[in-house]
């Protein structure tokens, strides 16, 4: 992969609403109460055990460049619903393909013909397939994943979220996901162009950037900046940004992710999604609630500037 800095202005969310408005008074009393709570997580956070519990294992299993992409790519896209459940799903994919993704993704016939019968949710073998297949064909074309999603974000002038929709289109088009049938094959890949959240595409994301440390591989690191992520929403972290009063939006649609990315940038302008590991497995282990629960929320660290204990 041809490593390189990345040179340009990373276009800011249009939203201001109530709550991103009370954002900007972050660097109050009340600001600062929430950093700290914040931080207290992320010290906190078992590391080591609860990468155990999450996909991302099984990206941090693989050493080539090329596979770790395909893999993490896999491994985000069917990050959805329990997580027992998916991790089974995803190790059963995997031990399918094979110890070297990018190269069975080359024989598309065998590909196909070694997932046929596998199935998660909406999603069915030939998804996941068309999907391998066409990530396999862009890295190969550009000569990373990396490489393509940094060329688009920076053909769209930072605009994060057109970048992501150029690099989803590139894929389902190359392994023809977008004439597969089924909802499902519309819902593998998300349509950032659309009002979801994206989360398991920003979660993806969070991977390939951040880092290298003990959770994110850092893989995109010399490509895009840390700073250019949004927070992977999903429903721990959405019930504690409203806990916490980052955002009041009912759904984790983009433009909530949005929100929520703008006040956890905050506290760290330059790795606005560096809580996000952290607050997503104490939201799993503790089941955060949305009201005040005198058992669930003993000796929960944000629980002082929670909105149901203030």
């Amino acid at each position: 992969m041809r490593r390189c800095a990345a040179r340009f202005a990373i276009r800011a969310p249009k939203c201001a609403t109530d709550a991103g408005v009370r954002a900007s008074g972050m660097r109050s009393s009340r600001g600062r109460a929430v950093h700290r709570a914040l931080e207290r997580v992320f010290d906190e956070c078992d590391v080591a055990a609860s990468v155990a519990r999450d996909p991302v294992e099984y990206v941090r299993r693989v050493r080539d460049r090329d596979d770790v992409e395909i893999v993490a790519l896999i491994a985000a896209s069917v990050a959805f619903g329990n997580v027992k459940a998916l991790r089974a799903k995803l190790a059963d994919a995997l031990e399918r393909i094979g110890a070297r993704p990018a190269r069975a993704a080359d024989d598309e016939r065998a590909i196909a013909s070694r997932l046929a019968s596998w199935r998660h949710r909406v999603w069915t073998g030939d998804h996941l397939a068309r999907m391998i297949v066409g990530a396999r064909r862009v890295q190969r074309a550009s000569g990373s994943l990396g490489a393509r999603f940094a060329e688009d974000l920076r053909s769209c002038g930072g605009d994060l979220r057109e970048a992501l929709a150029r690099f989803v289109d590139a894929i389902r088009t190359a392994g023809g996901l977008d004439r597969a049938k089924g909802r499902g094959a519309r819902h593998l890949l998300a349509d950032p162009r659309g009002a979801s959240g994206c989360k398991r595409l920003l979660l993806f994301l969070r991977w390939m950037v951040r880092g290298p440390d003990d959770v994110d591989l850092g893989l995109w690191r010399d490509l895009v900046p840390t700073r250019a992520l949004l927070v992977p929403v999903d429903v721990h972290i959405h019930k504690l940004a409203r806990n916490l009063a980052l955002t009041d939006r009912a759904t984790p649609s983009w433009t909530t992710t949005e929100e929520i990315t703008r006040a956890l940038r905050r506290f760290d302008a330059d790795d606005p999604v560096r809580f996000d590991f952290a607050l997503c497995h104490m939201g799993m282990l503790r089941r955060c609630p949305s009201k005040k629960d005198t058992v669930r929320c003993e000796g929960c660290a944000v629980k002082p500037v929670c909105r149901w204990w203030r």
